[in-house]
C-alpha cells in the first residue's frame, strides 16, 4: 500500500500503528489534522503522535476505526470493549470525535 494511503499513529509509549488513511478518517479530529490546508506536520508526514493515549487504548481505537468502516458498509457485528478500558477509551474517543 502506498505511503500516502496510510497514516502512522503513535502512542504515548512510542508504539506505532500504521493504518489505512480511510480508517483514520473515521475520526473527525484526525480528518482535520490530516487534511488541513497549510504546512502542518501531521499533513506533511502522515503521522500523529498522541502523548496522552496509551498503546492499549490506541490499539482499541484503531480496531474501532476498521469496525466502523465495516459497520458503515452493512456488516453488523459487535464491537467488544473490556470494562477496564471503558473510561480511558471514552476520554480518547471524545478527543478524537469518534
Amino acid at each position: 500500500m502506498p505511503k500516502n494511503e496510510t497514516v502512522k499513529l503513535i502512542s504515548a509509549e512510542g508504539f506505532e500503528f500504521i493504518i489505512d488513511k480511510k480508517a483514520a478518517m473515521v475520526s473527525q479530529t484526525l480528518r482535520n489534522m490530516l487534511t488541513s490546508p497549510g504546512s502542518f506536520a501531521e499533513t506533511e508526514h502522515g503521522q500523529v503522535t498522541f502523548p496522552e493515549i496509551s498503546t492499549t487504548i490506541l490499539e482499541k481505537i484503531c480496531q474501532y476505526f476498521y469496525w466502523s468502516l465495516q459497520y458503515a458498509s452493512g456488516k453488523e457485528t459487535e464491537f467488544h470493549i473490556e470494562p477496564e478500558l471503558t473510561l480511558e477509551l471514552m476520554m480518547a474517543a471524545n478527543y478524537l470525535h469518534t
